[in-house]
């Protein structure tokens, strides 16, 4: 007989300690997802506006990556909002650089309000 079994993100067969499964949902070589890419999450707060960094997972794509970020990072119902993306797809810039990075806006004092006059009724400039 042939039977179907199915495995469930992160389970390991018993009987080999781990299995060789062509599914993309299922880990690789080992069943504990070592060879799935690494997904950075951010998440927003029902208080704020803006994302912030929660942390990092290993998942076989973003609907994965989405349901562990809920699981881990949003335990009490504190998020709003879940962001992933891959993290072969973040650029950075190099700290050792940031001098040359940010040299051109010291020429551009313009972009200061020091230079307005600005009403009295305006009070939060």
């Amino acid at each position: 007989m042939n039977y179907i079994r199915k495995f469930y993100y992160g389970d390991i067969p018993e009987d080999k300690g781990g299995a060789e499964i062509s599914d993309s949902k299922n880990p690789p070589s080992g069943g504990r997802g070592a060879d799935w890419p690494l997904w950075e999450v951010f998440i927003r707060s029902k208080q704020g506006l803006d994302h912030k960094h929660a942390g990092s997972l290993h998942a076989a794509d973003a609907q994965m990556a989405i349901e562990n970020a809920r699981d881990v990072y949003t335990r009490r119902m504190e998020g709003e909002s879940i962001w992933v993306v891959e993290s072969k797809y973040i650029t950075a810039s190099n700290p050792e650089e940031a001098g040359e990075l940010y040299d051109p806006a010291k020429d551009k004092i313009y972009r200061h309000p020091s230079f307005y006059n600005l009403p009295d009724e305006v009070n939060l400039m």
